[in-house]
């Protein structure tokens, strides 16, 4: 392959990047947006926002960047293992799983140095400049037509075009590919939509000596509050870089989070313990950012008769789901891998990636699933509801129960959780007979 072109220079694009590195001579990623040299800059909104990085997004971060969390911890990025990562449910403090890891770090930390990793990639560079259009011909997506950062304002309807043998859209959940391909005589993958009406918010806390063995608290409602807010607030905190802790807090609908510090601390104290910690002997640092995401979306181009060659598409191009379940930076790491297996099957990149696209969508099934079910369970979440939904919602109510007390239901259910497991595990007998075992003694 001569050259590959992405559009979209954040983590699902730099991941991208890394893959195409191993295929093409020319790697170029177009990114519109003015990110810093510290990622803080300008881009997305939800760049500032806590992210988390799950078990199987960590290891493949490392599996793509040899050494990478060695250098983040270096550079102030906290490990958590075992015990200090603490998950809770209804208030309620889930049992530990002894060899559960997370790292601890801010995504414009960690999309920084993955940033300078694939700019130091032989024949990868990264140009300023915002895609406009893509150029078909004969079946395909033959390359793309950007306008530069430093054009001339009389210029920028002009724009200048890019020959490429493969063409990837990063460009996120306002991707402007479907009007792309409906203007070159292609169909646009269809849109799944589901409407969940969140909000929240994140601030950033001084980091002292309060809870030393505490890396990851993560509070949410489960079943014996029916996933309502009554028993404690829904939030979590990690320890980053910078001796910060970094605090969000969630809501749906009415209960949405705001931008006042007061309420913010308020909620906070309404919490469990580590956050209620926090807000009690910790000083606020800056101000409080809010966050609405109105619906889960996802493009199944699975379904596509006819596609052209040439192009594939990842991370929240593809699929965006409920950022509570902290899937989208593991998402963007498996599609990746899922872009690296089909290459290397030796598929021409002039042909229409289809393959690709039945691989990635194994991974964003799962993760779909696993947050439809989850939110499906809130009241004004109204559908639509899959097949077997009932019986799913009912067996992780258990499953759900069990894990606060029993150490290997809850290494099944945080396996899934972290995206190492397929949810479909969890209806394994074995997981279910323990389930029944640890429910049945604790009545």
């Amino acid at each position: 392959m001569r050259r590959a072109v992405v559009l979209g220079g954040s983590i699902a694009g730099l991941y991208a990047a890394r893959v195409l590195s191993d295929h093409a001579d020319e790697v170029v990623v177009i990114e519109a947006d003015d990110l810093g040299e510290d990622g803080t800059g300008r881009g997305a909104p939800q760049r500032l926002q806590l992210h988390a990085l799950l078990a199987m997004g960590h290891a493949h971060l490392e599996g793509w960047f040899p050494g990478i969390t060695a250098e983040l911890v270096a550079g102030g990025a906290r490990p958590g293992v075992g015990h200090e990562v603490q998950f809770y449910v209804d208030g309620t403090l889930k049992a530990p799983v002894p060899d559960l890891r997370m790292l601890g770090a801010t995504r414009p930390f960690l999309e920084t140095r993955v940033r300078r990793r694939v700019a130091a990639l032989p024949g990868v560079r990264i140009v300023r400049g915002r895609a406009r259009d893509l150029l078909f011909g004969s079946g395909r997506v033959r390359g793309v037509r950007y306008t530069a950062a430093d054009d001339a304002p009389d210029q920028a309807g002009r724009g200048e075009e890019l020959d490429a043998d493969l063409v990837v859209d990063a460009m996120g959940r306002s991707s402007r590919l479907g009007t792309w391909l409906l203007r070159g005589g292609w169909d646009q993958a269809p849109l799944h939509r589901m409407r969940i009406d969140l909000g929240y918010a994140t601030a950033l806390f001084r980091r002292g000596d309060e809870l030393p063995r505490t890396v990851v608290a993560h509070a949410s409602p489960g079943p014996a509050s029916g996933y309502q807010p009554t028993l404690s607030e829904p939030g979590a905190m990690v320890a980053v870089e910078g001796d910060r802790w970094m605090v969000v807090l969630a809501g749906y609908t009415g209960h949405r989070p705001g931008r006042d510090p007061a309420d913010f601390l308020a909620r906070m104290r309404r919490c469990v313990p580590p956050l209620h910690e926090v807000a009690d002997r910790c000083a606020l640092l800056g101000e409080v950012r809010t966050f609405h995401f109105p619906e889960s979306r996802r493009r199944d181009f699975t379904r596509l008769r006819r596609f052209p060659g040439g192009l594939v598409a990842v991370g929240d191009s593809v699929a965006s789901v409920n950022p509570i379940y902290g899937q989208g930076l593991t998402l963007a790491a498996l599609q990746a891998t899922c872009l690296s297996s089909y290459l290397r099957t030796g598929a021409r990149p002039h042909a229409p990636a289809l393959d690709y696209f039945r691989r990635a969508a194994v991974v964003v099934d799962a993760a779909w699933q696993l947050s439809a079910t989850a939110d499906l369970a809130q009241p004004h979440v109204t559908g639509p509801y899959p097949r077997g939904y009932r019986l799913a919602r009912w067996a992780v109510d258990k499953i759900t129960a069990a894990s606060v007390l029993d150490v290997e239901v809850n290494r099944a259910f945080m396996d899934v959780a972290h995206m190492r497991r397929h949810p479909k595990s969890l209806t394994r007998p074995a997981v279910l007979a323990r389930t029944a075992r640890v429910l049945a003694t604790a009545r």
